[in-house]
């Protein structure tokens, strides 16, 4: 039996459970794991500037690929505690990524130690699984389960906390015969597909609401089969946006309070059917749930029991990993089509692309400051359907879920139960990293930009290139808008003289100068007509430079998107003109029909 430490066990069982890249910050406690790292090989490292960055570097990396897990390394007490933030944002997405952390010897932890903290309760709340290994040659175990725990299931985060010395304690330990854990998912079975699909054949006006457990279980192309079998229009939620082409003639726009199109909610008002898959009713797609209930049955397939009837109690749920329950579902629709047993949905669906082709909002103005609406617009333009988004909360997110056009799977990546400021740059690092060759492109507004703008540099010094789009209004934009409601606006505004670029004027920070100076390039867009030019030298300069580039334009300063003040996805406030004229929304998918 082969003898080596705890931390290059560790390494192995990496490399063996498909692991090929990791992120972090080194530090006295983990440089044991560190060492095992480099005399290992086969696993490289991108080196963090911040340690919860590294985490949201973890997130976008597994979101890129389907069977990725992002795993993020960091020292000992702050280490751990700065990607708490990433674990609660993984396991609210229901994300598996592995966070490995080091820890005072195993003797002094409870002495108050230097950094010795319980990182282990401390992450609990926010894991499957968060464990600090008090013996050595608990380690190939312990990793072992964390695996099993992160792929089986509803997916999620791991921590896994090793005090230097067992990292450095000899143990025995076998590589070659090492062998992951079976995965357990929980699947339908055919009797329950067949009783979900009698009742859907029972309705007139059915809707499949798509949630992020499908692009989670790699079924997109399953639930593109199935919709066109039955004809049943889909609603992507914000998670599962993608699974279904913006474009496909069955895409009935997205539904909520927030993220939402005008036709996407006018639908489902008209519903009175819905097969949610993989989804989790979020509160910000349901609103009131009287309103979003009213008239309609409900069958809901989720991979995890609890999850049904946890917001509302459906007609009839089904525990069932995605993928499962659309393979059944596929097949027992081909037979009823087979035998004349599915009804004839044609006339609802074309009446979910009238209301498509009635019901939008208008993107395209020529103001100066620039108004955000236009930004999506152009970006609609220069970014075609390979384009990876990456964004996570605030106006610009909200603003950017209503207007911009998303094709595949995994190709708008939104941290959604978390949405913490800051998530952007390092996750689209993570996905940059995950997919080399990917068009990628950030979306965020000033403060998230400005939350890690020092993992920027994480990006010049490792060659990574994406494009991030950054809409400046100098403001808290979403909350000054949710401040509204209190007749307030205080303490969001983010305004001030720069003197050291006065031509800024009243927009305070100079990301141009700020980017430039952590290693990337950056260009200040004021006039819309610019835009384009702007977005096309930007992908050049990614691929000359191989640098993250940023865009700048500069919005003004007040704008109130689209959304519900009265928590009702009836209600929603259009407080700009909506579009009267093809003109007026140039990008739409559906010409405007008038």
């Amino acid at each position: 039996m082969a003898r080596m430490t705890a931390a290059r066990a560790a390494v192995e069982i990496l490399k063996r459970e498909g692991v090929t890249h990791a992120f972090g910050v080194p530090g006295a406690a983990i440089n044991p794991f560190y060492a095992a790292l480099q005399a290992s090989g086969g696993i490289s490292h991108t080196l963090a500037r911040h340690v919860e960055g590294a985490s949201h570097m973890a997130e976008g990396y597994t979101r890129t690929h389907p069977g990725n897990i992002g795993v993020c390394v960091g020292t000992s007490g702050p280490a751990g505690t700065d990607m708490i933030t990433g674990l609660y944002s993984a396991t609210g997405d229901s994300i598996p990524i592995l966070c490995i952390t080091g820890q005072a010897p195993t003797a002094v932890i409870h002495k108050e130690d230097f950094q010795a903290v319980d990182i282990a309760s401390i992450a609990r709340p926010v894991t499957k699984m968060a464990v600090t290994v008090l013996e050595a040659a608990q380690v190939p175990g312990v990793l072992q389960q964390a695996f099993h725990l992160m792929r089986s299931g509803r997916p999620g985060p791991v921590l896994v906390d090793l005090p230097v010395d067992v990292q450095q304690t000899e143990i025995e330990f076998d590589p070659e015969t090492y062998e992951p854990l079976p995965v357990y998912r929980p699947a339908a079975t055919r009797a329950q597909i067949e009783k979900a699909l009698a009742m859907l054949n029972a309705s007139h006006r059915p809707l499949i609401v798509a949630g992020g457990g499908i692009i989670n279980a790699d079924a997109a192309e399953l639930l593109v089969e199935f919709a066109e079998l039955t004809g049943i229009p889909v609603v992507p939620t914000l998670m599962g946006w993608g699974a279904l082409p913006d474009d496909h003639e069955l895409n009935a726009g997205m539904v909520g309070l927030q993220t939402s199109h005008r036709y996407g909610n006018a639908t489902f008002l008209e519903s009175d059917f819905v097969l949610g898959i993989g989804n989790r009713w979020a509160n910000r797609h349901t609103g009131r749930l009287d309103v979003y209930t009213a008239g309609r049955t409900f069958v809901h397939v989720d991979i995890e029991p609890t999850q049904i009837g946890r917001i509302f109690a459906p007609d009839y749920g089904i525990a069932s990993d995605a993928k499962a329950a659309l393979e059944l579902f596929v097949t027992v629709a081909r037979e009823l089509r087979d035998t004349g047993g599915l009804p004839d949905r044609s006339d609802w669906a074309a009446a979910t692309q009238e209301r498509r082709a009635r019901l939008q909002r208008r993107t395209h103005f020529d103001d100066i400051p620039i108004k955000p609406q236009r930004v999506y617009e152009e970006m609609n333009k220069a970014f075609g359907p390979e384009t990876r988004y990456v964004t996570t909360i605030g106006l610009s997110q909200i603003a950017g879920a209503q207007m911009l056009h998303v094709y595949r799977p995994r190709h708008w990546i939104n941290c959604g139960q978390a949405g913490p400021l800051g998530w952007t740059i390092p996750a689209a690092l993570g996905v940059a990293v995950a997919d080399p060759e990917a068009s990628v492109v950030a979306l965020s507004g000033d403060y998230d930009f400005q939350f890690m703008i020092e993992e920027l540099a994480v990006g010049a010094q490792h060659c990574i290139p994406y494009v991030h789009v950054l809409v400046n209004n100098s403001y808290l934009g979403l909350i000054r808008q949710a401040q509204r409601a209190f007749d307030i606006d205080f303490q969001v505004n983010l305004e001030f003289e720069n003197l050291n670029s006065p031509e800024l004027g009243a927009y305070g920070v100079d990301h141009v100068k700020v980017a430039e100076g952590l290693g990337c390039r950056a260009i200040r867009v004021t006039d819309p007509a610019e835009l384009a030019t702007a977005f096309e030298q930007a992908k050049k300069l990614a691929a000359e430079h191989r640098v993250p580039v940023v865009v700048e334009a500069i919005l003004e300063r007040i704008t109130n998107i689209s959304m519900s003040t009265t928590n009702d996805i009836g209600n929603v406030v259009e407080f700009e003109d909506i579009a009267t004229e093809p003109g007026h929304a140039p990008t739409s998918i559906r010409p405007l029909k008038v």
